[in-house]
């Protein structure tokens, strides 16, 4: 059992930079694949990236690629998004998610845990 809290959202105006946290509690953190997914209103949850448990692959999806950077830190149970080139399509609530599989996946369903979520909303 893994359970996620995040934190670091609020509100910035486009171009500007944001980092989220997610920390996790349990002594198994590092072996889960870990992700970020988000959700704007009226949409679906759209996956943003992944990492795997080591930190040794990631996924980003097409939209922040190049933008956006997911790492962790095994020792401290937190995985960080940092998001930088903001922009106002960007606003959404931010989840960080746990996957049992370990490894990357772009999927949602795939994700076993998930956290409360952060709003980050971004000004034009």
């Amino acid at each position: 059992q893994v359970q996620l809290v995040e934190s670091g959202g609020g509100l910035v105006q486009a171009g500007g930079s944001l980092r989220v946290s997610c920390a996790a509690s349990g002594r198994t953190f590092s072996s889960y694949a870990m992700g970020w997914v988000r959700q704007a209103p009226g949409k679906e949850r759209e996956f943003v990236a992944s990492i795997s448990w080591r930190g040794g692959r990631t996924l980003y999806a097409d939209s922040v690629k190049g933008r956006f950077t997911i790492s962790r830190d095994n020792a401290k149970n937190t995985v960080y998004l940092q998001m930088d080139s903001l922009k106002p399509e960007d606003t959404a609530v931010y989840y960080c998610a746990a996957a049992r599989s370990m490894v990357v996946t772009t999927t949602p369903s795939h994700y076993d845990y998930w956290g409360q979520g952060t709003q980050v909303t971004v000004s034009s």
